[in-house]
């Protein structure tokens, strides 16, 4: 017995692993016929039984009624009245259900109650009169359905009948609505007003389908709770199989709702908190150190410049909440942390860029941001005459730096010009007097700004020159130029609000001019040498910020202008800056010609109020210099100077020489400076 219980087994297992069209291959060969409306599990224990369950043959002649029910009229109402009866002995829910047969929706409920009674209906053993009310059941149902078809027809055929009716009572009281202007319009009213009321019917059918749904669910629970109850323990086996298959059900229709409901859960709450404890570990990871100089481009474009002071695709894109939040200016020396792989896009066409995003800030120029954020504005600092002497003497043998320290005394926070001829030796005086600053006040920032030099001059000024040189070379584009000396001086006007020191060495005012003309747009006022008037506003702009500040800190602006070039845009480049500077050294072509180095111009150089960089016996020495100085020519003056420059140690031992000297002590009385 053991070994055919375990037989049976084997053999249900195996049916079970079968597909429902396998399952019902089986069944036609074994020659089981009605088979095609049953379950799987109903599908099984017919191949193992050999023969069909009652469901399976109620299932055939009441499809085979319902086209018979329709054909014939006459007969639904005698059939559906005993059929209400006998479901009536089993159920006190399908009198209500009977009442609702007119609604539009009833069709539908009809169908769901034949196939849930198809899915709970007892096999053949059960009792006489178990298989009575099921059979009653079961043949209500296309009864059923088949009276709903008739009420809905019935409606339609009287709602249509009521609208012509309605139609012709319109078109014939023609005292009580307007006439229509043509048949068109009549029929496009009559669409209106059916389509109205099929929407209005729609939402009326939306809200009865859903409290029939919810009834016909109760009336389903309440079913299979009093079948179950009337059923035999022989039956047991069966009747586990249907538990199974309405636990299923179950599933998919409550637990179902609590997997979505969990699914939710997790998305929501619980999603959101594993999500941001996975999000911080992953931007944990992905987060790096990054440090350069903020680069504003527009108001909503910026960028950490991290390889100096150039665009590169190594740059972090700033957002502009962060910078508002953070108090960040152009210029500003920030280092925080980049989220790699978070790229944003910049540029358009071929220059467009991924670039990675900062997120968050730690210092800026070395302050924390609540420091930064209190930080006084350039603009708003008061600028005073240089009143602190920039000694730029050094060695003995290097006359430049002694030439121009008796000749054009600098102070912190002076704005100088440089003006020179091609080949008079400009560079070498820019390299002598950033090695002179360097080495005698230390704590100067010193920045050399080369705009559209010759490479190999970039490479010498930064072998040679002890600080930091920002280059932009002639084969680079207009704006290039342009944006590498802003971005230079607004490095420096920070570090000016932090009270320092800073000294920029701008090589040349005259080059970057043209830069800003070639890359800014026309504004139609064109000056002469093809110079537009807009162009020559920001190197006024450059130039002009160099200023000595009340209560600490200066910025110190040395550049040079070309003249004698032939062009008549540098020559009207120079005009706008002649009068902007306080101090000015002026070079000689002639004299550079005979090969004298330096070659000043002694006469015309000079600094505006130098008697507050000079001691009162220096300033008086220096007076009576200048008027030797002045009677002889430019070439003689200069070659005096530095004959007599060559023959001393230092510029102090010269003039200690110039006062000993006869004239000089014979008009000692004539004018005090002190």
């Amino acid at each position: 017995m053991t070994e055919t219980d375990t037989a049976t087994a084997a053999a249900s297992t195996d049916l079970a692993s079968l597909k429902l069209t396998e399952l019902r291959k089986i069944a036609a060969e074994k020659g089981l016929k009605g088979v095609s409306g049953l379950r799987k599990g109903d599908l099984i224990t017919a191949i193992q039984t050999g023969t069909v369950p009652a469901r399976g043959r109620a299932a055939a002649p009441a499809a085979e009624a319902a086209p018979a029910a329709q054909a014939a009229q006459a007969e639904p109402a005698a059939e559906a009245e005993k059929t209400e009866q006998a479901a009536s002995a089993e159920t006190q829910d399908a009198a209500p259900a009977a009442e609702k047969t007119e609604r539009p929706q009833r069709t539908r409920r009809a169908t769901r109650t034949t196939r849930a009674s198809q899915e709970k209906t007892e096999p053949a053993a059960e009792q006489p009169a178990t298989e009575q009310a099921e059979k009653s059941e079961q043949t209500e149902q296309p009864q059923q359905a088949e009276q709903a078809e008739q009420s809905r027809t019935a409606e339609s055929r009287d709602s249509g009948d009521s609208g012509e009716s309605r139609d012709s009572g319109d078109t014939a009281d023609s005292s009580e609505e307007p006439r229509y202007e043509s048949r068109s319009a009549a029929r496009r009213a009559r669409r209106n007003r059916a389509r109205h009321g099929q929407r209005e019917q729609e939402q009326q059918s939306g809200s009865e389908q859903e409290r029939g749904q919810r009834q016909d669910r109760q009336e389903q629970d309440q079913q299979d709770s009093d079948r179950d109850s009337g059923q035999q323990q022989g039956q047991q086996g069966q009747q586990q199989g249907r538990n199974q298959r309405g636990q299923r059900n179950q599933d998919q229709e409550g637990e179902g709702r609590r997997g979505r409901r969990s699914r939710r859960n997790r998305r929501g709450r619980g999603g959101d908190q594993q999500d941001h404890q996975n999000d911080q570990q992953h931007d944990s990871a992905d987060l790096q150190d990054v440090a350069g100089i903020l680069d504003i481009v527009d108001n909503n474009v910026a960028f950490v410049r991290t390889t100096g002071y150039h665009a590169s695709p190594a740059d972090v894109f700033v957002q502009n909440q962060l910078i508002r939040r953070s108090g960040l200016r152009a210029g500003d020396a920030v280092t925080g942390k980049v989220r790699m792989g978070a790229a944003q896009t910049h540029g358009q066409g071929r220059n467009r860029q991924k670039y990675n995003q900062l997120v968050s800030v730690d210092t800026v120029n070395g302050l924390s941001v609540d420091e930064a954020r209190n930080r006084p504005e350039f603009s708003k600092l008061t600028p005073l005459y240089p009143n602190q002497r920039l000694r730029l003497e050094t060695d003995p043998k290097i006359l430049t730096t002694r030439v121009i320290d008796l000749i054009m005394p600098i102070g912190k926070g002076q704005r100088a010009l440089i003006v020179s001829p091609p080949k008079a030796g400009k560079t070498t005086i820019m390299q002598n007097i950033a090695n002179a600053i360097s080495t005698n006040n230390p704590e100067c920032h010193l920045m050399v700004v080369l705009v559209d030099e010759r490479p190999e001059e970039v490479t010498d000024m930064q072998r040679s020159v002890h600080g930091e040189v920002i280059a932009s070379t002639f084969d680079r584009p207009p704006s290039e130029h342009t944006a590498v000396a802003e971005l230079a001086i607004e490095r420096a006007k920070r570090l000016v609000e932090q009270g320092k020191d800073v000294v920029v060495l701008l090589d040349s005012i005259t080059r970057l001019g043209r830069a800003y003309n070639n890359s800014s747009p026309a504004s139609g006022r064109i000056l002469s040498g093809g110079v537009d008037s807009n162009a020559l506003y920001p190197p006024k702009r450059f130039l002009g910020a160099a200023r000595n500040i009340e209560n600490g800190g200066s910025l110190t602006i040395i550049a040079t202008a070309m003249v004698e070039t032939g062009s008549a845009g540098d020559t009207v480049i120079f005009e706008e800056f002649k009068g902007t500077g306080n101090a000015e050294l002026k070079l000689d072509r002639r004299i550079s010609e005979r090969r004298v180095f330096p070659a000043v111009d002694v006469n015309p150089s000079g600094t505006r109020k130098d008697e507050l960089l000079l001691a009162p016996e220096e300033a008086r020495i220096m007076h009576k210099l200048r008027r030797i100085l002045s009677a002889l020519d430019p070439q003689q003056a200069i070659d005096l100077l530095i004959k007599q420059l060559k023959k001393t140690k230092s510029n102090g031992e010269f003039l200690m020489q110039v006062a000993s000297s006869a004239p000089m002590a014979a008009d000692k009385d004539e004018e005090d400076y002190s």
